[in-house]
């Protein structure tokens, strides 16, 4: 079972003030629309900053990181309340470190079963290599597992986003790294209502990330980044994306058959009369010779 944390947003305080008076902004907006409530779920590669996000969300750790190896085994519910307001954000197993994509996912969708979100976050590393087969499989495993109506509630997040560069512009590396994950994603959704936009945001969670006069965390082209974050995700709530249910129908789990709960136990006497219990004998019996050959 997923474990799941639930405490007051206490590590809101700790932002930076400049940062709080624009997510109070935000919130002002999500409780004038009604929203009291956000739900966001993680997915990713294993190690590209997943859980790192989750910290930055929260301004506070309240999920493991390793900067070697994926530290979610299993998916995590995180809940942060404040002022009537609950943001809770799931992290997600990595599909490279889970085995195989489809078993990570089978196992992600199985945990988000009855659940609503509002957001998915698909992140991936600003500086990662192009790994363009390793992309499509993804972008296609969730489109399969989810189906295509998941990719409008996607923002696609890219992490160590604080690089230098001396052969391109910052912005035309971006731009570049952007338009090849987000072309992938529109290609593989085979969604023709989708989202053509495939919003993109940037963040930097290390502690040694660049800040400006009033400590906010900035990228190199000195945007701040985490208010840019909650923007985006308060964008896309508030969009014509109404909040979607992971139900039977949405991700292909049959729902129980009340023929096989009643045939089951059936079954299973049938195999002990006719295959455990003569294996049983067989077995009991091999062991009375065996300890007549062997007696004096």
């Amino acid at each position: 079972m997923a474990t799941v944390s639930e405490k007051e947003w206490t590590g809101f305080q700790g932002l930076p003030a400049a940062t709080q008076i624009i997510l109070h902004t935000l919130l002002a907006k999500l409780r004038k629309q009604k929203v009291d409530k956000i739900t966001i779920v993680l997915l990713g590669k294993g190690g590209v900053g997943k859980s790192s996000i989750v910290n930055s969300l929260f301004s506070e750790r309240v999920a493991a990181v390793s900067a070697f190896r994926s530290e979610t085994l299993r998916p995590r519910q995180y809940s942060r309340s404040k002022d009537g307001f609950k943001l809770t954000v799931i992290d997600t197993p990595g599909f490279v470190e889970a085995g195989r994509v489809d078993a990570a996912l089978n196992s992600i969708r199985r945990y988000l079963l009855g659940k609503t979100i509002n957001v998915v976050l698909y992140v991936d590393r600003l500086d990662g290599p192009r790994e363009d087969k390793v992309d499509v499989k993804i972008s296609r495993a969730i489109s399969q597992a989810f189906g295509p109506q998941i990719w409008p509630h996607v923002i696609v997040v890219f992490t160590h986003a604080e690089i230098h560069l001396e052969d391109v512009t910052y912005s035309e590396f971006v731009s570049r790294r952007s338009a090849a994950l987000r072309n992938i994603i529109l290609k593989e959704s085979r969604f023709k209502t989708v989202n053509t936009k495939v919003p993109f945001v940037l963040v930097e969670n290390c502690s040694r990330c660049s800040e400006n006069g009033e400590h906010e965390k900035i990228l190199p082209d000195g945007t701040v980044w985490l208010p840019v974050l909650f923007e985006a995700l308060v964008d896309l709530v508030l969009g014509s994306k109404k909040p979607i249910l992971i139900d039977e129908k949405m991700i292909g789990i049959p729902k129980g058959n009340p023929l096989g709960s009643i045939w089951m136990p059936l079954v299973l006497l049938a195999q002990f009369v006719l295959i455990w219990r003569p294996i049983r004998k067989a077995i009991d019996r091999d062991l009375v010779e065996e300890a007549q050959r062997h007696s004096p």
